[in-house]
């Protein structure tokens, strides 16, 4: 979904985001006044929030990264897009309508209604207005159980465990929570997620990577309605060992959930519970570029 490329767009990050009738589906009327009264009562929070991020989402950086890398490396021509901060679809697509072939590859390794199909929807409402046939494009729309994926999660916690031992540890895979009524409507997401968690292990205890014990949780809950459980706080609070790691397996890319939620506002928590040691994990990040060209299967520049 991107973020913003400076704090001037926390603002736009934010309307955007809230405005989308995936995230509230509400009638579009109803929907711009509930997105304009959450945007003024979160605004200055975020943007305080950013600021202690440079004043950047950390994903605009590790995206440009990796897209340059795959550049130099793949025949193809890679771009990318942001649902709500720029570059939007539609300016991307007015660049390059006369391609032959597109492959678009989500940053979400699962399918979610709010994430996925969103930004599937946003880039085919740009498609439509500048008369591009769909049939130039091809989309992997989910990628949790792909082997490359979940060895590039193996290699982050294998660098947050470093040379301890991962008997001394409890594992948190963390991901972003839903409102527990999208998933009653039937979204695929938490399966995914579960799912994932599954692949994720096994890789790990492939590699000796046995924790003494490995959970999911939820975090980034908004408002007060009913998300889906466990909540991150809650199962810090449960754990045996005051030693976690915590990996953030909705995210490929490092985002202001991850290095600042997770590993600013949670440490906090963790520091009032006690815990002697709290390591959060890297995503994926430039890792991920192996997988993308798996997916794509793009052909390597001689």
């Amino acid at each position: 979904m991107g973020g913003p490329n400076n704090l001037s767009e926390v603002e736009t990050f934010l309307t955007n985001m809230f405005n989308d009738k995936a995230i509230i589906s509400a009638p579009s009327f109803i929907r711009w006044f509930i997105a304009r009264y959450i945007v003024k009562k979160r605004l200055q929070e975020a943007t305080n929030n950013y600021k202690l991020l440079g004043g950047i989402s950390p994903i605009v950086g590790h995206t440009k990264e990796l897209v340059e890398e795959l550049n130099k490396e793949l025949e193809e021509e890679v771009f990318y897009i942001m649902r709500y901060t720029p570059p939007y679809a539609i300016d991307v697509l007015k660049k390059i309508k006369d391609y032959d072939k597109f492959i678009v590859i989500p940053l979400y390794p699962h399918f979610s209604s709010t994430t996925t199909q969103s930004s599937f929807d946003n880039l085919f409402e740009a498609v439509e207005k500048l008369g591009i046939e769909k049939n130039r494009f091809f989309l992997v729309d989910r990628f949790y159980s792909n082997k490359l994926y979940n060895q590039a999660i193996t290699q982050r916690i294998k660098e947050a465990l470093g040379e301890n031992n991962p008997q001394d540890f409890e594992l948190v895979f963390s991901a972003h929570g839903l409102p527990q009524k999208i998933i009653d409507k039937g979204d695929l997401y938490m399966k995914h997620i579960k799912k994932n968690v599954f692949y994720a292990r096994k890789e790990l205890l492939k590699e000796g990577l046995d924790f003494y014990k490995t959970h999911l949780a939820y975090q980034s809950r908004l408002g007060r309605m009913e998300w889906i459980k466990p909540y991150l706080e809650d199962k810090l609070k449960m754990l045996k060992k005051r030693r976690v790691i915590i990996y953030p397996i909705a995210f490929l890319i490092d985002n202001s959930e991850t290095e600042f939620e997770l590993d600013i506002e949670y440490r906090e928590l963790a520091k009032e519970l006690g815990f002697e040691d709290y390591r959060v994990a890297k995503a994926p990040n430039i890792l991920i570029k192996e997988t993308i060209k798996n997916l794509c299967g793009c052909d390597k520049k001689s």
